[in-house]
């Protein structure tokens, strides 16, 4: 489990996915101590009917909490963890589990160096 600055975060966040083979960042995290959100996902992909960027969550493996948003403001502004805390708000007690689909650790210069 690895932890990193928010403006880390929004680093990654801001990556350009358009000429990307693979046109998403998919981000496995949990939220420590917290047994509800221990395999959850986050990421941003190309919408493919509007063409533009679309940040979403995925907190429930049966997908009874997805979400969608249409910018990265309102995406980590949400109310979406317990309907009562944003991902700014809790983002000290996240840990992500892979970044891109690799470890965080071996991922998360590639995405700052973009």
């Amino acid at each position: 489990m690895d932890k990193i600055a928010f403006e880390e975060f929004e680093q990654i966040m801001e990556c350009a996915l358009t000429g990307r083979l693979d046109p998403c960042i998919e981000i496995c995290f949990l939220i420590d101590n917290c047994i509800e959100y221990q395999d959850s996902w986050m990421g941003k992909a190309i919408d493919k009917d509007t063409k533009k960027d679309c940040y979403w969550f995925g907190l429930a493996p049966d997908g009874s909490q997805a979400y969608e948003y249409d910018t990265f403001e309102d995406f980590v502004n949400a109310k979406v963890f317990s309907k009562s805390y944003s991902l700014k708000e809790i983002w000290t007690t996240v840990s992500l589990l892979s970044l891109g689909g690799g470890a965080v650790s071996e991922t998360l210069s590639y995405f700052l160096d973009m």
